[in-house]
Protein backbone atom coordinates (compact mmCIF):
# COMPACT_ATOMS: atom_id res chain seq x y z
CA UNK A 1 0.00 0.00 0.00
CA UNK A 2 1.21 3.37 -1.03
CA UNK A 3 -0.20 7.04 -0.67
CA UNK A 4 -0.70 9.15 -3.96
CA UNK A 5 -1.99 12.51 -2.72
CA UNK A 6 -5.80 11.72 -2.74
CA UNK A 7 -5.62 7.89 -3.36
CA UNK A 8 -3.71 4.89 -2.06
CA UNK A 9 -2.94 2.26 -4.42
CA UNK A 10 -4.16 -1.20 -3.55
CA UNK A 11 -2.09 -4.73 -3.76
CA UNK A 12 -3.80 -4.93 -7.10
CA UNK A 13 -2.64 -1.34 -8.43
CA UNK A 14 -5.94 0.42 -9.01
CA UNK A 15 -6.11 3.93 -6.94
CA UNK A 16 -8.89 3.87 -4.46
CA UNK A 17 -9.70 7.58 -3.22
CA UNK A 18 -9.42 8.19 0.36
CA UNK A 19 -12.26 10.59 0.57
CA UNK A 20 -15.71 8.89 -0.59
CA UNK A 21 -19.41 9.43 0.10
CA UNK A 22 -21.19 6.61 2.45
CA UNK A 23 -24.50 5.87 1.50
CA UNK A 24 -25.92 4.05 4.66
CA UNK A 25 -29.63 5.10 5.95
CA UNK A 26 -30.21 7.14 2.93
CA UNK A 27 -32.64 6.82 0.07
CA UNK A 28 -34.93 7.96 -2.57
CA UNK A 29 -34.33 11.60 -4.00
CA UNK A 30 -31.94 12.84 -0.96
CA UNK A 31 -29.51 10.35 -1.32
CA UNK A 32 -30.05 11.20 -5.38
CA UNK A 33 -29.51 14.63 -4.58
CA UNK A 34 -26.31 13.62 -2.28
CA UNK A 35 -24.89 11.10 -4.58
CA UNK A 36 -24.98 14.02 -7.71
CA UNK A 37 -23.59 16.94 -5.55
CA UNK A 38 -20.62 14.77 -4.12
CA UNK A 39 -19.48 13.72 -7.47
CA UNK A 40 -19.84 17.48 -8.66
CA UNK A 41 -17.98 18.67 -5.35
CA UNK A 42 -15.01 15.93 -6.66
CA UNK A 43 -16.06 13.10 -4.96
CA UNK A 44 -14.89 9.70 -6.80
CA UNK A 45 -15.79 7.06 -4.48
CA UNK A 46 -19.15 6.30 -3.25
CA UNK A 47 -19.93 3.40 -0.82
CA UNK A 48 -23.23 1.16 -0.83
CA UNK A 49 -23.94 -1.88 0.39
CA UNK A 50 -27.08 -4.92 -0.73
CA UNK A 51 -27.80 -4.35 2.97
CA UNK A 52 -29.01 -0.96 2.71
CA UNK A 53 -31.55 -1.56 -0.02
CA UNK A 54 -30.61 1.64 -1.70
CA UNK A 55 -28.50 0.56 -4.98
CA UNK A 56 -31.14 1.24 -7.55
CA UNK A 57 -30.93 5.28 -6.29
CA UNK A 58 -26.83 4.89 -6.39
CA UNK A 59 -27.03 3.53 -9.65
CA UNK A 60 -29.40 5.54 -11.52
CA UNK A 61 -27.73 8.67 -9.91
CA UNK A 62 -24.07 7.22 -11.22
CA UNK A 63 -26.13 6.29 -14.52
CA UNK A 64 -26.88 10.16 -15.18
CA UNK A 65 -24.03 12.18 -13.71
CA UNK A 66 -21.43 9.87 -16.03
CA UNK A 67 -24.12 10.93 -18.95
CA UNK A 68 -23.98 14.39 -18.12
CA UNK A 69 -20.76 14.87 -17.05
CA UNK A 70 -18.98 12.70 -19.82
CA UNK A 71 -16.97 10.97 -17.28
CA UNK A 72 -15.48 7.77 -17.98
CA UNK A 73 -16.98 4.99 -15.52
CA UNK A 74 -13.54 3.61 -14.83
CA UNK A 75 -12.70 7.40 -12.93
CA UNK A 76 -15.81 6.08 -10.48
CA UNK A 77 -14.50 3.86 -7.47
CA UNK A 78 -17.56 2.18 -6.46
CA UNK A 79 -18.00 -0.14 -3.45
CA UNK A 80 -20.60 -2.33 -2.31
CA UNK A 81 -21.06 -5.48 0.34
CA UNK A 82 -22.49 -9.21 0.59
CA UNK A 83 -24.90 -9.38 3.19
CA UNK A 84 -25.11 -11.80 6.06
CA UNK A 85 -27.73 -13.43 4.29
CA UNK A 86 -25.54 -14.48 1.08
CA UNK A 87 -22.84 -16.07 3.25
CA UNK A 88 -23.52 -19.24 1.74
CA UNK A 89 -21.88 -21.59 -0.80
CA UNK A 90 -22.74 -19.74 -4.54
CA UNK A 91 -24.24 -16.53 -2.61
CA UNK A 92 -21.39 -14.15 -3.53
CA UNK A 93 -21.65 -14.35 -7.06
CA UNK A 94 -25.29 -14.51 -6.48
CA UNK A 95 -25.98 -11.40 -5.01
CA UNK A 96 -22.96 -9.28 -6.20
CA UNK A 97 -24.64 -9.97 -9.65
CA UNK A 98 -27.76 -8.21 -8.13
CA UNK A 99 -26.02 -5.66 -6.86
CA UNK A 100 -24.70 -5.04 -10.06
CA UNK A 101 -28.33 -4.63 -11.95
CA UNK A 102 -29.20 -2.67 -9.73
CA UNK A 103 -25.93 -0.20 -10.02
CA UNK A 104 -26.07 -0.89 -13.68
CA UNK A 105 -22.60 -1.91 -13.64
CA UNK A 106 -20.64 -4.40 -14.70
CA UNK A 107 -18.12 -4.77 -12.29
CA UNK A 108 -17.63 -3.13 -8.89
CA UNK A 109 -14.10 -1.56 -7.97
CA UNK A 110 -14.28 -3.30 -4.47
CA UNK A 111 -16.64 -6.07 -2.75
CA UNK A 112 -17.04 -6.40 0.65
CA UNK A 113 -18.01 -9.30 3.62
CA UNK A 114 -19.78 -6.96 5.30
CA UNK A 115 -19.77 -8.57 8.31
CA UNK A 116 -18.37 -11.64 9.49
CA UNK A 117 -21.50 -12.64 10.91
CA UNK A 118 -23.83 -15.11 8.88
CA UNK A 119 -27.64 -15.32 8.53
CA UNK A 120 -30.41 -17.79 7.42
CA UNK A 121 -32.05 -16.44 4.71
CA UNK A 122 -36.15 -16.66 4.14
CA UNK A 123 -35.92 -14.86 0.99
CA UNK A 124 -33.54 -12.43 -0.88
CA UNK A 125 -35.56 -8.89 0.01
CA UNK A 126 -35.00 -9.67 4.23
CA UNK A 127 -31.65 -8.50 5.05
CA UNK A 128 -32.67 -9.79 8.73
CA UNK A 129 -34.45 -12.27 8.85
CA UNK A 130 -36.08 -12.72 12.61
CA UNK A 131 -37.82 -16.23 13.75
CA UNK A 132 -41.17 -16.52 15.32
CA UNK A 133 -40.11 -14.81 18.47
CA UNK A 134 -38.10 -12.14 17.09
CA UNK A 135 -34.81 -13.58 17.08
CA UNK A 136 -32.29 -13.54 14.26
CA UNK A 137 -32.00 -15.68 12.27
CA UNK A 138 -28.37 -16.43 12.88
CA UNK A 139 -26.24 -19.15 10.92
CA UNK A 140 -23.95 -20.15 13.75
CA UNK A 141 -22.23 -22.33 11.07
CA UNK A 142 -20.94 -19.78 8.97
CA UNK A 143 -17.18 -20.19 7.88
CA UNK A 144 -15.75 -17.15 6.49
CA UNK A 145 -12.53 -19.09 5.32
CA UNK A 146 -15.39 -20.46 2.59
CA UNK A 147 -17.57 -17.56 1.99
CA UNK A 148 -13.59 -15.88 1.15
CA UNK A 149 -13.49 -18.99 -1.20
CA UNK A 150 -16.56 -17.35 -3.01
CA UNK A 151 -15.25 -13.89 -2.75
CA UNK A 152 -12.43 -14.83 -4.42
CA UNK A 153 -14.62 -16.30 -7.54
CA UNK A 154 -16.36 -13.20 -8.42
CA UNK A 155 -12.79 -11.48 -8.47
CA UNK A 156 -11.33 -14.40 -10.55
CA UNK A 157 -14.50 -13.54 -12.75
CA UNK A 158 -14.01 -10.39 -13.30
CA UNK A 159 -17.14 -8.91 -11.31
CA UNK A 160 -14.91 -7.10 -8.43
CA UNK A 161 -11.28 -5.23 -9.43
CA UNK A 162 -10.79 -5.82 -5.23
CA UNK A 163 -11.89 -7.79 -2.87
CA UNK A 164 -12.01 -7.44 1.03
CA UNK A 165 -13.83 -7.17 4.44
CA UNK A 166 -15.52 -5.23 6.52
CA UNK A 167 -16.18 -5.60 10.76
CA UNK A 168 -13.53 -8.48 10.74
CA UNK A 169 -11.09 -8.14 13.16
CA UNK A 170 -7.63 -9.07 13.93
CA UNK A 171 -8.10 -13.06 14.31
CA UNK A 172 -10.72 -12.88 11.28
CA UNK A 173 -8.22 -11.68 9.16
CA UNK A 174 -5.49 -13.87 9.97
CA UNK A 175 -7.97 -17.17 9.00
CA UNK A 176 -8.75 -15.32 6.23
CA UNK A 177 -5.24 -14.73 4.78
CA UNK A 178 -4.00 -17.89 6.55
CA UNK A 179 -6.23 -19.61 3.71
CA UNK A 180 -6.66 -16.96 0.59
CA UNK A 181 -5.11 -17.37 -2.63
CA UNK A 182 -6.10 -13.53 -3.43
CA UNK A 183 -5.87 -11.26 -0.31
CA UNK A 184 -8.02 -8.86 0.85
CA UNK A 185 -7.51 -5.47 -0.27
CA UNK A 186 -9.47 -3.22 2.32
CA UNK A 187 -10.51 -3.93 5.84
CA UNK A 188 -14.06 -0.84 6.53
CA UNK A 189 -14.00 -0.70 10.20
CA UNK A 190 -15.16 1.91 12.59
CA UNK A 191 -12.73 4.43 13.31
CA UNK A 192 -12.27 7.44 14.21
CA UNK A 193 -10.57 10.31 17.24
CA UNK A 194 -12.15 8.10 19.80
CA UNK A 195 -11.81 4.78 18.77
CA UNK A 196 -8.51 4.29 16.57
CA UNK A 197 -8.16 0.87 16.82
CA UNK A 198 -4.27 1.60 16.92
CA UNK A 199 -3.41 -2.79 16.68
CA UNK A 200 -6.10 -3.18 13.89
CA UNK A 201 -4.19 -0.63 12.23
CA UNK A 202 -0.67 -1.71 12.51
CA UNK A 203 -1.73 -5.11 11.17
CA UNK A 204 -3.04 -4.10 8.44
CA UNK A 205 0.40 -1.62 7.20
CA UNK A 206 2.21 -5.28 7.97
CA UNK A 207 -0.30 -6.87 5.62
CA UNK A 208 -0.67 -4.27 2.86
CA UNK A 209 -4.09 -3.79 3.89
CA UNK A 210 -6.08 -0.54 2.96
CA UNK A 211 -8.64 0.95 6.07
CA UNK A 212 -11.42 2.48 5.22
CA UNK A 213 -12.95 4.08 8.24
CA UNK A 214 -16.65 4.47 8.99
CA UNK A 215 -18.44 6.21 11.39
CA UNK A 216 -15.55 9.23 11.17
CA UNK A 217 -17.29 11.74 12.98
CA UNK A 218 -18.31 9.39 15.75
CA UNK A 219 -21.79 8.38 14.36
CA UNK A 220 -23.52 11.68 16.31
CA UNK A 221 -27.38 10.47 14.38
CA UNK A 222 -27.38 7.51 16.84
CA UNK A 223 -27.69 9.81 20.29
CA UNK A 224 -31.28 11.01 21.04
CA UNK A 225 -30.58 13.99 23.00
CA UNK A 226 -29.21 17.58 23.46
CA UNK A 227 -26.99 18.70 25.54
CA UNK A 228 -26.44 22.45 26.77
CA UNK A 229 -24.80 23.03 23.95
CA UNK A 230 -27.46 22.35 21.75
CA UNK A 231 -25.79 19.69 20.31
CA UNK A 232 -24.98 16.49 22.03
CA UNK A 233 -25.91 14.42 25.08
CA UNK A 234 -22.85 15.78 27.13
CA UNK A 235 -22.19 19.15 29.19
CA UNK A 236 -20.20 20.45 26.16
CA UNK A 237 -16.82 18.57 26.99
CA UNK A 238 -17.16 15.74 24.87
CA UNK A 239 -17.66 13.69 27.42
CA UNK A 240 -20.87 11.82 25.76
CA UNK A 241 -18.24 10.25 23.18
CA UNK A 242 -19.97 12.49 20.71
CA UNK A 243 -15.90 13.45 19.06
CA UNK A 244 -17.27 16.66 17.01
CA UNK A 245 -17.47 18.42 20.12
CA UNK A 246 -14.12 17.46 21.72
CA UNK A 247 -12.15 19.96 22.73
CA UNK A 248 -8.69 19.16 21.37
CA UNK A 249 -10.85 18.57 18.10
CA UNK A 250 -12.45 21.83 18.26
CA UNK A 251 -9.20 23.70 19.54
CA UNK A 252 -7.19 22.35 16.48
CA UNK A 253 -10.18 23.55 13.58
CA UNK A 254 -10.30 26.87 14.93
CA UNK A 255 -5.86 27.24 14.99
CA UNK A 256 -6.56 26.44 11.04
CA UNK A 257 -9.93 28.23 10.94
CA UNK A 258 -11.84 24.90 9.51
CA UNK A 259 -14.41 23.08 11.00
CA UNK A 260 -14.05 19.63 13.51
CA UNK A 261 -15.43 17.59 10.83
CA UNK A 262 -12.73 19.06 8.14
CA UNK A 263 -9.87 18.17 11.34
CA UNK A 264 -11.59 14.88 12.00
CA UNK A 265 -11.34 13.77 8.34
CA UNK A 266 -7.82 14.92 7.82
CA UNK A 267 -6.77 13.26 11.01
CA UNK A 268 -7.72 9.41 8.93
CA UNK A 269 -6.84 10.95 5.38
CA UNK A 270 -3.45 11.85 6.65
CA UNK A 271 -2.63 8.85 7.91
CA UNK A 272 -3.48 6.94 4.35
CA UNK A 273 -6.67 6.08 6.00
CA UNK A 274 -9.88 5.94 3.51
CA UNK A 275 -12.87 7.36 5.00
CA UNK A 276 -16.73 7.45 3.93
CA UNK A 277 -18.54 9.98 5.76
CA UNK A 278 -22.30 10.46 5.22
CA UNK A 279 -23.98 13.02 4.38
CA UNK A 280 -27.00 14.53 2.66
CA UNK A 281 -26.41 18.34 3.31
CA UNK A 282 -24.50 19.29 -0.09
CA UNK A 283 -22.85 22.28 1.57
CA UNK A 284 -21.75 20.26 4.16
CA UNK A 285 -20.81 17.22 1.72
CA UNK A 286 -18.78 19.83 -0.72
CA UNK A 287 -17.16 21.35 2.93
CA UNK A 288 -16.36 17.28 3.69
CA UNK A 289 -14.20 17.17 0.39
CA UNK A 290 -12.34 20.43 1.11
CA UNK A 291 -9.25 18.90 3.21
CA UNK A 292 -6.56 18.76 0.65
CA UNK A 293 -5.24 22.62 1.37
CA UNK A 294 -4.19 22.28 4.67
CA UNK A 295 -2.35 19.69 6.76
CA UNK A 296 -2.43 18.80 10.45
CA UNK A 297 1.05 19.30 12.44
CA UNK A 298 3.06 16.40 14.01
CA UNK A 299 1.92 17.90 17.20
CA UNK A 300 -1.65 18.15 16.04
CA UNK A 301 -1.54 14.71 15.22
CA UNK A 302 0.00 13.31 18.41
CA UNK A 303 -2.12 15.81 20.36
CA UNK A 304 -5.85 13.94 18.78
CA UNK A 305 -4.16 10.66 19.16
CA UNK A 306 -4.22 11.04 22.53
CA UNK A 307 -7.87 11.43 22.13
CA UNK A 308 -8.38 7.36 21.66
CA UNK A 309 -11.04 6.01 24.21
CA UNK A 310 -10.53 2.11 23.37
CA UNK A 311 -13.57 0.01 23.37
CA UNK A 312 -15.35 2.74 25.12
CA UNK A 313 -15.30 5.16 21.83
CA UNK A 314 -17.12 2.28 19.97
CA UNK A 315 -20.55 3.19 18.75
CA UNK A 316 -21.84 0.35 16.33
CA UNK A 317 -20.54 -2.71 18.46
CA UNK A 318 -22.74 -2.10 21.44
CA UNK A 319 -25.83 -2.07 19.02
CA UNK A 320 -25.34 -5.68 18.27
CA UNK A 321 -27.03 -5.96 21.79
CA UNK A 322 -30.14 -4.86 20.18
CA UNK A 323 -29.91 -7.87 18.23
CA UNK A 324 -30.05 -10.03 21.00
CA UNK A 325 -28.38 -13.15 20.59
CA UNK A 326 -26.10 -11.69 17.69
CA UNK A 327 -23.01 -11.54 20.59
CA UNK A 328 -23.42 -14.93 20.90
CA UNK A 329 -22.35 -16.15 17.16
CA UNK A 330 -19.51 -17.82 17.09
CA UNK A 331 -17.61 -14.75 14.34
CA UNK A 332 -19.34 -12.13 16.44
CA UNK A 333 -16.36 -9.53 15.96
CA UNK A 334 -16.15 -7.59 19.07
Amino acid sequence: MSGRGRHVVLRTGQHMPLLGLGCSQMGGEELSAAVTAALDAGYRLVDTAYFYGNEGVVGEALRRWLGRTGTPREDIFVVTKLPNIGMHTGGPEKFLKKSLDQLRLDYVDLYLVHTPVGYKAKNDTDVFPRDDQGYPCLDDATDIISVWKEMEKVAKAGLAKNIGVSNFNIKQLRKVIANATILPAVLQVELNVYLQQPQVQEYCRRQNIVITAYAPFGSPGRFNTGCKSGSCPCDGDGGCGWVLEDPVVRLVAESHSITPAQVLLRFLVQQNIATIPKSANPTRIAQNNDIWGFKLTETEMEALKTRDKGEAGRRFGPNYAYYQRVRDHPEFPH
